[in-house]
């Protein structure tokens, strides 16, 4: 599927989500190069919260952190970042089908790990609140018989890990690793 793949592409840098340039010109079918000429030639459309150059120690750490942009590491030129607008006015410079049908598909995978990321804050909200309730529940029934004491500690423990497991079933997974092998394009028939 197209956007779990875009998806993963997508990274958090200056606390904002944002694709790297190379990884855009690949969705667009251009050279990076020429997508980057064409940004260049349309200064004007493209502020600072539409992109972005990465400094030394940002594209440092997107290397290390992405597999697939590897061989950034040995680029001269410092790579751009786009956000999720950025990626829309790449798209409409360069005008190509095939860069506006993809950047219909960016659009929807930045909406769609917003629409996440607010699922998450919602899980999230509800599990601190659901804490403080357990953690109000043991300090009121504190004095009571022994056996309740016990009732309560075993409870509030078994509450814990509850909320231990769902956080960590909320942290954002690793991105999908490319298979091995030889992988067909999706939707095309095998010859033969």
């Amino acid at each position: 599927m197209l956007l779990p793949r875009i998806e993963s592409r997508i990274l958090r840098l200056r606390d904002q989500k944002v694709i790297i340039d190379a990884d855009l010109a690949a969705l667009y079918g251009v050279p990076t190069r020429r997508l980057n000429e064409q940004v260049k030639r349309n200064r004007d459309r493209f502020p600072a919260d539409f992109m972005f150059q990465l400094s030394a120690a940002e594209k440092a750490e997107v290397v290390a952190n992405c597999d697939h942009l590897a061989k950034l590491k040995f680029s001269k030129s410092l790579p751009f970042a786009f956000s999720e607008h950025g990626a829309i006015q790449a798209a409409n410079v360069l005008a190509s089908p095939q860069a506006v049908e993809m950047g219909i598909y960016v659009v929807r995978a930045f909406v769609r790990l917003r629409e996440l990321a607010g699922i998450h804050a919602d899980l999230a909200n509800r599990l601190a609140e659901l804490e403080s309730k357990t953690d109000g529940l043991a300090e009121r029934t504190e004095g009571l018989a022994l056996d309740h004491d016990t009732f309560r500690r075993n409870t509030r423990n078994q509450l814990k890990q509850l909320i231990e497991a769902v956080n960590q079933l909320m942290a954002p997974p690793d991105p999908p690793k490319r298979p091995i092998g030889f992988v067909t394009p999706e939707g095309e028939k095998g010859k033969g």
